[in-house]
């Protein structure tokens, strides 16, 4: 899980998700693309 001010898409399976305000990247193919905004 990366900490970032700004979340990007890294690939094409990324999708940014909002949980409780936050804004969230998952990726099902590859969970080293998680990230979330702080």
């Amino acid at each position: 899980m990366k900490v970032r001010a700004s979340v990007k898409t890294l690939c094409k399976l990324c999708k940014v998700v909002k949980r409780k305000g936050v804004a969230r990247v998952i990726c099902p193919a590859h969970p080293k693309h998680k990230q979330r905004q702080g």
